[in-house]
């Protein structure tokens, strides 16, 4: 797999109405073998997706419903035909070199006349009339107790069998040379065909053609090779909610990310990736473009619509477009259970998951293989390293489950910190290094587990700089000039609790946190252990977020403001997430209650603010520069003291020098006042 998010939120609510894989147990052994008969689509439209098949089983019948295949090929000119796969073996034309060949610059001799060569007995040699040049073949032989002159690269002339180099050499005037060193034969000759030779297989079909591909042919005269013919795939997005990059966003709207990823991984495998469009839940619509891309395509990949809401309508014209029509319709897999593979008329028809990961996930674990082998090429090779995972990962029995993981150095080798953003964010596939996989029969990934992690790079490159605790928008002003001179900076937010265990275990540089100790009335200091030092950060007030036309909080304190809110029971709040310092104040305002919406616990700021701007919340609690970016009213309750736990022993690190430098400078306090924050 490799690195690629995507994007159909919206697809997900529908996919949530499936059983879970527990209870989806088939009830015949082949009902998810084909499509149903054409009288019994309505059988079909109810048990398909309670048919859920392992991973391997779907993986198995998708292919052995496609191949073996004839691949279709064409002939193209060597520089068209970088990255593509030969369609058949090629054979060698010519030796390479084609001629004996001078490797130094030197004189073309016979060995036997300087056997007995030697400082003490050198041997003078008359020159031939000519010099031997790269292009110029030699008119004259090496006669007995003769030498020729001879440029690196130049024909060796008849009678030679050796080169002696110029600097091995001494003129010895009327057209001699005297030579202090005896020669073997062969002594810098390369022979004819001794680097490719005539009618040997130099390349076998299926070799995919890069540069080094390409010297081999163009030293053989070969201008135009067979390759197989890239197979054409048609990708289409599907879903009324979906708006194309450069459109402006309507109300409920999500930017068709999908289309464009899956486009590009296509391409990215093989194949000649053409993008439709999106298309809205229009049946007939739907079912019209899928006929003519099919007809158009070797390969027709679409996103979104393969539960079983009112709007998921493709996995359904599916069964009318050709035999044997869905191949597996549900798979055991998490992320991705609702995957559909269809095969109609010989040609593979998919649809993935609406979610980011999730179709991620399922394209390159199930589709790109079969895809690569359209194409001639040969599987993908993805690079593994061992790594420790520092925190249980709980997983679903029944399921293959795939997490994205962030690899950070700890003191004994590799740590993977386990994503926790879920299949529907974009930024994941971006912001991790590679994944990991649980088995469909484990429930659980313990800490400390040892794990092998499938890169989605060819080549890790480990964080200059680890940050884990507390997330702020201050982080990214701090760290900006870090990255701009070429330093990795990795941030991961598990909340200030967390990445005061992550700087215990020695698995990061620096821990931001804000926590308040209530005997000492203080912030953070209290929360330090043995080899932990504090470095103070910056203040940010923090503060009940409103709407600015919601009377219920006008003129109002902090205090009086959430017990307004509490007399309310239309009043619904947005929480934060466990571990957040955010969260300990919310609960001491809260004293204990437990109003609608307490369980909704986002783990950053602006999402906070995003609830309460889109009316899905009432009130929460951010700070005051998110609150004033999103156009809220803000009502100030605490300056809390956002500072970093610095691991002791990594102090003297180049890049935690680098990232103490930043925080101190007058550029990085002055940019931190700009947005809101009061530099410590």
């Amino acid at each position: 797999m490799s690195k690629m998010p995507a994007s159909n939120e919206g697809k997900q609510q529908r996919h949530s109405g499936a059983r879970d894989s527990a209870n989806t147990e088939s009830r015949d052994s082949g009902s998810g073998a084909g499509a149903p008969s054409r009288n019994d689509t309505s059988r079909f439209e109810q048990d398909q997706f309670l048919t859920i098949l392992s991973r391997e089983e779907a993986l198995a019948r998708f292919e052995a419903a496609l191949f073996p295949r004839q691949l279709p090929s064409e002939r193209w000119l060597l520089a068209d035909a970088l990255g593509r796969a030969l369609a058949e073996d090629v054979v060698a034309p010519i030796d390479v070199p084609p001629f004996d060949r001078s490797n130094v610059d030197g004189f073309a001799v016979r060995s036997a006349d300087l056997a007995r060569a030697g400082e003490a007995a050198p041997v003078q040699l008359a020159l031939n009339g000519e010099t031997i040049s790269c292009g110029t073949a030699p008119t004259l032989p090496a006669l007995p107790g003769t030498a020729t002159a001879i440029a690196t690269g130049g024909p060796v002339p008849r009678g030679a069998d050796a080169i002696v180099m110029v600097e091995h050499t001494q003129p010895a005037g009327h057209g001699t040379i005297e030579v202090r060193r005896a020669a073997s034969p062969g002594q810098f000759v390369s022979y004819a065909g001794s680097d490719i030779a005539r009618g040997e297989a130099l390349l076998r079909a299926g070799t995919m053609i890069g540069s080094r591909e390409i010297g081999m042919l163009a030293a053989c005269g070969i201008a135009d090779v067979r390759v197989v013919r890239r197979p054409r795939v048609a990708i289409l997005s599907t879903g009324d909610e979906l708006v194309q990059p450069g459109e402006k966003l309507r109300p409920a709207a999500i930017y068709d990310t999908n289309g464009a990823i899956v486009t590009a991984a296509i391409a990215e495998n093989g194949g000649d990736a053409s993008f439709l469009g999106a298309i809205a839940d229009n049946e007939a619509m739907l079912e019209a473009v899928m006929r003519k891309a099919l007809a158009d395509s070797d390969m027709l990949v679409l996103s979104g619509g393969t539960s079983k809401g009112a709007g998921d309508v493709s996995h359904r014209i599916i069964a009318r477009l050709g035999e044997p029509g869905i191949i597996a319709h549900g798979v055991a897999l998490k992320p991705g259970k609702p995957l559909c593979l269809a095969v109609c008329d010989g040609k593979p028809v998919v649809i993935l998951p609406g979610f980011p990961t999730s179709a991620m996930f399922t394209f390159h674990d199930m589709i790109v293989p079969a895809l690569r082998r359209m194409a001639g090429l040969p599987p993908r090779s993805d690079a593994k390293v061992a790594a420790k995972v520092p925190v249980r990962i709980a997983s679903e029995l029944g399921r293959t489950e795939f997490v994205m993981v962030s690899l950070v150095e700890g003191a004994d080798g590799l740590i993977a910190y386990p994503g926790g953003k879920g299949s529907g964010a974009i930024t994941s596939f971006a912001q991790a290094d590679g994944f990991l996989k649980i088995e469909a029969l484990a429930d659980q990934l313990p800490a400390g587990s040892e794990a092998e992690v499938t890169l989605f790079t060819p080549h890790v490159r480990v964080p200059d700089l680890v940050i884990v605790g507390s997330h702020c928008t201050g982080l990214d002003l701090v760290t900006a000039p870090l990255a701009h001179a070429g330093l990795v900076v990795r941030s991961i937010a598990v909340g200030s609790l967390g990445g005061l265990a992550a700087a215990k275990r020695g698995e990061c540089d620096l821990a931001p946190i804000h926590l308040f100790d209530d005997k000492t009335e203080t912030y953070n200091t209290p929360y330090l252990a043995d080899g932990l030092e504090l470095v103070p950060g910056w203040r940010r007030m923090q503060g009940i977020v409103f709407r600015k036309d919601d009377t219920r909080f006008a003129g109002l304190s902090a205090e009086q403001a959430v017990r307004a809110a509490l007399a309310d029971p239309a009043c619904i709040m947005v929480n934060r997430n466990q571990g957040a310092g955010t969260r300990i104040l919310i609960d001491r305002l809260l004293a204990g209650s437990r109003p609608d919406g307490y369980w909704n616990q986002p783990r950053s700021h602006n999402a906070v603010a995003a609830a309460v701007a889109q009316h899905r919340a009432d009130w929460g609690m951010t700070i005051a520069p998110v609150a004033d970016a999103s156009g809220l009213g803000f009502i100030p309750h605490a300056e809390e003291h956002y500072d970093f736990a610095l691991v002791t022993a990594r102090k003297q690190r180049p890049a935690v020098r680098a990232f103490l430098d930043a925080l101190a400078s007058n550029e990085g306090r002055a940019a931190l006042t700009k947005a809101g924050f009061r530099p410590a």
